[in-house]
């Protein structure tokens, strides 16, 4: 993989992405020591073009974009970054710089929201307590809210279905994140079945 810098004077646009919810968080400009410092070290690199030097994204406010995957469009002039921002991503506090709501859904940020609270380790975290509790803990709740839902699916209360349905994913994604795996590892399976 390597980007034309020559074609564009040097400079080539880098669009980083959340990896996890495929969200456009911002754009900066990389030239070649932006980009081979971006790739050694693992963290997104962009030359600033107002201090005319290279900015590590992250170096003053600590919310630095940990760098998953980097791939080039069809012409080698536009890098994008798949990225795991810690923090906010704009300067003004925002998750994006483009104030766009989740590209990939709620379920995705829902996702996120619980590993931050189970890295969090806070005692006052159900969900972080649930997860301490271990696998069998955390698969016997799922069941439950499984059964739950199944006896609110027999009435007609409605409200009472929703919360259940809401209950069950919740718990469903904390024996993900106890598995290792993420929604994305079973929305790839789904994929694959209906192709």
């Amino acid at each position: 993989m390597k980007p034309d810098f020559n074609k564009t004077n040097g400079l080539i646009p880098a669009i980083i992405q959340n990896a996890t919810t495929l969200q456009v968080l911002m754009l900066g400009y990389m030239n070649e020591e932006a980009f081979t410092k971006t790739q050694l070290e693992k963290r997104v690199t962009f030359y600033s073009r107002s201090r005319n030097k290279l900015w590590t994204k992250g170096e003053t406010s600590g919310n630095y974009l940990n760098v998953v995957s980097i791939s080039l469009d069809c012409d080698n002039d536009t890098i994008l970054i798949q990225a795991k921002p810690v923090g906010a991503t704009c300067h003004t506090g925002s998750t994006t710089c483009f104030g766009e709501p989740n590209s990939k859904g709620f379920l995705y940020q829902l996702e996120e929201i619980i590993s931050e609270r189970i890295e969090s380790d806070s005692d006052t975290s159900y969900t972080n307590t649930l997860f301490k509790r271990g696998i069998n803990k955390v698969a016997q709740k799922v069941g439950e809210e499984a059964v739950e839902l199944v006896i609110e699916a027999k009435d007609n209360n409605e409200e009472l279905f929703k919360n259940e349905a809401a209950d069950l994913l919740y718990h469903f994604l904390i024996l993900l994140k106890a598995k290792y795996l993420n929604f994305n590892d079973i929305e790839k399976v789904l994929k694959e079945r209906s192709s």
